[in-house]
């Protein structure tokens, strides 16, 4: 990134989530994993006004970083771009604060198959915004979906 200002290094290093948005295959897959991994410690002890507004700042900031991203890297949602990985999973994890340890890997598999397959109306968020906001608006439909599926997966268990 030589010659980018220190925001769109720093913008581009939150985008990518550091190094994993850089690993060379899967990266959404690795972002989604590593959110899963780090939900029990850093997103899922606070209380749920906590969390939601945790994902509120992950938003805001994961909508800015997003754009930031595709300009540095003039790339319109760039692989290696994942800290949208980060909000729809923890989105699906929103209301699982105390739950069997299964459910995160319930809830992993839920958001990457709504977030690959991306049935409707998640490929229109994601056309239907530019920007870091489109990046970021077709995770959070996938991790609704996601989280309605695991909540009802919970209320039949």
């Amino acid at each position: 990134m030589k010659g980018k200002s220190p925001l769109d290094i720093l913008g581009t290093a939150l985008a990518t989530l550091g190094p994993i948005g850089h690993f060379p295959k899967a990266p959404g897959t690795w972002g989604s994993l590593a959110a899963v991994i780090a939900a029990p410690w850093l997103f899922l002890p606070l209380p749920l006004w906590g969390r939601v507004a945790v994902l509120v700042v992950v938003f805001a900031v994961g909508t800015w970083a997003c754009g930031v991203a595709e300009r540095t890297l003039d790339r319109k949602d760039p692989g290696c771009v994942i800290i949208d990985e980060l909000f729809g999973q923890w989105l699906t994890l929103l209301f699982f604060a105390s739950m069997p340890i299964w459910y995160l890997g319930l809830a992993f598999v839920l958001f990457r198959i709504f977030d690959i397959l991306k049935p409707w109306p998640v490929r229109w968020a994601e056309t239907a915004f530019a920007g870091g906001l489109g990046v970021m608006a077709d995770d959070g439909v996938a991790g609704l979906y996601a989280l309605l599926c695991l909540h009802l997966i919970a209320l039949i268990l």
